[in-house]
C-alpha cells in the first residue's frame, strides 16, 4: 500500500486518492498497515489538514468499517453531540425529552477522560443501569421506548477506535479533520436524519477561543451534511459551570429536577435550545418557537421524566427503584462521606466561578479520570448555590463540595477562591455565542 502517496498529497494540499484512502483506513483497522505508517499519515494531517471532500471520505470509510443502524418507516431519528464541559449533562434530559416529543433517539455516548466524567459515567451511578447495548439492543430499546443511551463500542466505527489509540500516543488528537471524522463517523452510523452539535468554547472547554470553536463546528457541519444529515452547530460558552450540579451522580439529581419542571434555569435553557432545534429541523412547517414550546411542555408536564423512567427500566434498573429515582433521586444515588460548604465573607455580587479549578479539584477526589482504566467515584462533585450575576449577602452559602477524603489546607484555599466576588453587579452568562449551519 502506497501510504507515501497519501502523505505527499496531504503535504501538497492536494486531494487524496479516495480508493487509496479507503484501503489505508481499512488496513489500519485490520492491522495490515504498520503503526509507523499510520503515525506518519496522522502527523501529516495534523500539520497540514485535509479538504472537506477528503474528511467526508475518511468519515464514510470509518462508518463502513462497522455496524450501521438502519431504521424503517417512522419518526425522524435524531441525536446531539457535545464537545464536553463542566456540568455538561444535557444528554440525560434531551434524549427522553425528544422521545416524548415523538422522535427516535439512539444516543451513543462516552466515558470521560480528563477533568469530568462522561454521560455514561453519570448514568452508571444509577444502580443497575446498563449502558453496554449492542446495535440490535439499541434498536429494540428505541423502538420500544423512543430512546436509549449506550456506550460507544467496537461494533460501530471500529476503525476510529484504532486510529484514536494511535492519535492518543502520537500527539495528534487536536486535529480538526481527525476530530471531525471521529465524531461524525459514530453519529452517522446511528442512521440519523438530524444532528445538533454543541461545541463548547471557553476556559472550561477543549476549544478555548471562539475562532477555534467555529473552525471545528464548520468542519463537523460540512462533513455531516456531506453524508446527508441535517446538521447545525451551536457554539456555547463554557466560561462557567453549567447549571447547579457538577459530578456524576449529582448531575443525575439536577437532571431529574429539571425533568420535574424545576431545577436550574441555565440547564433547562440549554436543553430547550438543543431540543427545539432538532424538532424544528425534522418537521416541515414547525417554527423554532413552537418547537421550543414542545420541549418545554415535555419537561413541565413530566413527559420527559416518564420516558427517562422507562429508559432506566429498559436498560436494567429495577422498576421499583426507577420509580423512586424519578421522585427522590437523593435516596437512590450514592452519597459522599463529607460535604463542605463555603459561605460568603461579605455582601457583593458573583463575578464568576472558576469552572476548571472546580473540575480539577473534583477530579483529584475521583470525579474524573487520569487514565481510561480509572474508576470514577460517582458521588464526588459540587453543588453551586449561586451563579454569575447573583447578588450575595454575608454568610450566604456559595457552594458545597461533596467528597470522601479529608481536605488539605491547600484544597480549603482552592474552595474559598472558586467563587469570585465583586462590588458591582454583573450580567448573567449568555450561553449561546453563535450558530454554524
Amino acid at each position: 500500500m502506497d501510504v507515501a502517496q497519501l502523505i505527499e498529497s496531504v503535504v501538497a494540499n492536494q486531494g487524496q486518492d479516495h480508493a487509496l484512502l479507503d484501503a489505508f483506513v481499512n488496513g489500519v483497522a485490520d492491522g495490515e498497515v504498520a503503526v509507523e505508517d499510520a503515525t506518519a499519515w496522522l502527523k501529516a494531517v495534523h500539520s497540514f489538514g485535509c479538504s472537506v471532500e477528503d474528511t467526508v471520505q475518511l468519515t464514510k470509510t470509518m462508518i463502513a468499517s462497522g455496524a450501521q443502524l438502519k431504521w424503517g418507516d417512522g419518526p425522524p431519528v435524531v441525536d446531539k453531540h457535545s464537545t464536553g464541559g463542566v456540568g455538561d449533562k444535557m444528554s440525560l434530559m434531551l434524549a427522553p425529552a425528544l422521545a416524548a416529543c415523538g422522535r427516535r433517539v439512539p444516543m451513543l455516548a462516552g466515558r470521560g477522560l480528563g477533568h469530568t466524567g462522561g454521560t455514561i459515567d453519570k448514568l452508571e451511578s444509577i444502580p443497575g443501569f446498563n449502558c453496554k447495548l449492542d446495535p440490535e439492543e439499541m434498536k429494540a430499546a428505541v423502538n420500544a421506548i423512543g430512546c436509549c443511551i449506550a456506550v460507544q463500542n467496537d461494533a460501530i466505527a471500529p476503525a476510529d477506535g484504532v486510529l484514536y489509540a494511535i492519535r492518543d500516543v502520537t500527539d495528534t488528537v487536536d486535529s480538526v479533520p481527525l476530530i471531525t471524522a471521529s465524531i461524525i463517523s459514530k453519529k452517522a452510523a446511528e442512521g440519523l436524519d438530524a444532528l445538533v452539535l454543541d461545541v463548547k468554547c471557553g476556559s472550561g472547554a477543549f476549544m478555548k477561543t471562539l475562532a477555534q470553536a467555529e473552525e471545528l463546528a464548520t468542519s463537523m457541519v460540512r462533513t455531516a451534511k456531506g453524508l446527508g444529515i441535517k446538521t447545525i452547530a451551536q457554539i456555547t460558552s463554557m466560561e462557567q459551570p453549567i447549571g447547579s450540579h457538577v459530578g456524576n451522580s449529582l448531575e443525575i439529581i439536577e437532571s431529574i429536577q429539571v425533568m420535574q419542571g424545576k431545577g436550574s434555569v441555565d440547564t433547562r435553557n440549554l436543553v430547550i435550545l438543543q431540543g427545539g432545534a432538532l424538532l424544528a429541523m425534522t418537521e416541515d412547517g414547525l417554527s423554532i418557537e413552537d418547537a421550543i414550546k414542545q420541549i418545554e411542555q415535555s419537561l413541565d408536564r413530566g413527559d420527559a421524566l416518564e420516558v427517562f423512567r422507562l429508559m432506566c427500566i429498559g436498560q436494567g434498573v429495577q422498576p421499583e427503584l426507577a420509580s423512586i429515582l424519578v421522585k427522590e433521586p437523593k435516596s437512590v444515588l450514592p452519597v459522599s462521606e463529607h460535604q463542605t460548604t463555603v459561605l460568603s465573607r461579605q455582601f457583593g455580587h458573583v463575578g464568576g466561578i472558576d469552572s476548571m479549578a472546580a473540575a480539577l479539584l473534583a477530579k483529584q477526589h475521583g470525579a474524573g479520570r487520569y487514565a481510561l482504566e480509572d474508576e470514577v467515584v460517582p458521588e464526588i462533585g459540587f453543588v453551586f448555590h449561586v451563579a454569575q450575576g447573583s447578588t450575595i449577602e454575608e454568610n450566604q452559602p456559595l457552594l458545597t463540595f461533596h467528597h470522601n477524603q479529608e481536605l488539605t489546607d491547600k484544597e480549603h484555599t482552592i474552595l474559598q477562591n472558586l467563587v469570585e466576588m465583586v462590588k458591582v453587579s454583573v450580567p448573567t452568562i449568555e450561553r449561546l455565542l453563535s450558530i454554524v449551519d
